[in-house]
């Protein structure tokens, strides 16, 4: 079975096609700038990176240039796209409406669409992505794999916000949690390197990016995790403050006569490290500042790592222990120092790192010591791997 994976923004498509029964990627790649003159895809194939200028005025001009990239004569991977059996869908907010992953239809495409006040630049995204599929590839069936649905076992003692319960009510405001496809992905994972069941286990997996979060996952199963209504709440991120004092945003508003949109954007997108360090947007600059000792960039990193740490903690009350701690994501997968600086904050709950097993980027291993209390591994996510397996399922 070969499933192709569909993560559609506002103006870009990053794609790949996957053969189920090896779980081999036979291409992948991101169409940018959709909608412009100037729009272009990536292409990747056995080892090689093509790229080409091809305007793509929407999403189905986009996906049927894509498509013709699977069957290319120079580098094709499939001979048809009859081979093409399912298209899986990344939805990032799925509210109180979708609990599980679904089989896409008029009526779910509607339902996503009224999420979009939660996720008002993916889920549109989204729904152009799947409004261009059914024209493209009419007779294949599509799978919509949300961000959210992973969290949804949450207890409501844990997504209930301490405002007016009216609230809750007539607007669904809550936590929601996000990155649930990673969190459920390496939670398994490490089911499979473990080769024992998730029942009875205590895992912090934590999905740390240019957006971050933690997650704590018992029986397998998603307890608490640190974003919230939105991406922005939780753990400080490169441009994302986290929490805050809830005055603090109504007072800048009132100072400065802010917008509610305008005080949106400037806490997902000018706040977090990168308004700490007074850096550019690049966690990996802000890290080599602090590293060589630039007080702003670390007071920057000390916060990062302190968040975690915290959570981490927090979720060890959660679950009354803590069996498991994963770091993945493009910092917790490669960020040598920042483990180290988590760990050595949570050595008061026996957490020892293995200084040289930690010496490695991007490898599935464990980076804790024989006789440490807690077991820490790295295990590199893949979410389109998660979603192409969902999507085979429900379709099969």
């Amino acid at each position: 079975m070969k499933v192709l994976v569909l993560n559609c923004g506002s103006s870009s498509l990053k794609y790949q096609l996957i053969n189920m029964e090896t779980e081999e990627v036979l291409a992948s790649g991101k169409y940018e700038r959709i909608g412009e003159k100037e729009a272009f895809i990536t292409h990747k194939v056995n080892g090689q990176k093509i790229e080409i200028q091809k305007p793509a005025y929407d999403h189905k001009e986009a996906i049927e240039f894509t498509l013709e990239q699977f069957t290319n004569p120079e580098y094709k991977v499939i001979d048809s796209l009859d081979e093409i059996n399912a298209v899986g869908h990344r939805v990032v907010h799925g509210g109180e409406i979708f609990k599980e992953s679904i089989v896409i239809d008029d009526k779910v495409i509607k339902e996503i669409e009224s999420c979009s006040e939660f996720a008002p630049l993916h889920n549109p995204a989204a729904v152009l992505g799947m409004e261009a599929c059914k024209k493209v590839m009419a007779n294949v069936p599509m799978v919509a794999v949300f961000d959210t649905t992973f969290h949804q076992t949450m207890p409501k003692d844990k997504y209930i916000y301490p405002i007016p319960y009216e609230y809750y009510k007539k607007y669904g405001i809550r936590k929601y949690g996000f990155h649930g496809t990673s969190h459920m992905y390496v939670s398994q994972r490490l089911g499979e390197i473990e080769n024992k069941s998730l029942e009875g286990t205590k895992i912090v997996t934590c999905h740390l990016g240019q957006g971050a979060s933690i997650c704590a996952v018992k029986d397998g199963k998603s307890m608490d995790t640190s974003m919230g209504l939105t991406p922005l709440g939780g753990l400080p991120m490169v441009t994302r403050s986290g929490d805050l004092d809830p005055s603090v945003v109504t007072f800048i508003m009132k100072k400065e006569n802010i917008a509610p949109q305008e005080m949106e954007d400037m806490l997902n997108k000018k706040s977090g490290l990168a308004s700490i360090s007074k850096m550019a947007p690049d966690f990996r600059v802000i890290e080599d500042e602090s590293n060589k000792g630039t007080e702003d960039a670390k007071i920057a990193i000390e916060q990062f790592n302190y968040a975690i740490a915290s959570y981490i903690a927090k979720y060890a009350v959660a679950m009354k222990g803590i069996d498991y701690i994963i770091f993945t994501g493009g910092i917790g997968e490669n960020q040598i120092n920042i483990r180290k600086g988590i760990c050595e904050k949570l050595e008061f709950m026996g957490v020892k790192l293995d200084l040289s097993e930690n010496n490695m980027r991007g490898e599935e291993k464990v980076i804790s010591t024989p006789d440490s209390k807690v077991k820490v591994y790295v295990i590199p996510t893949n979410e389109e791997l998660m979603i192409a397996k969902e999507t085979m399922r429900l379709v099969k």
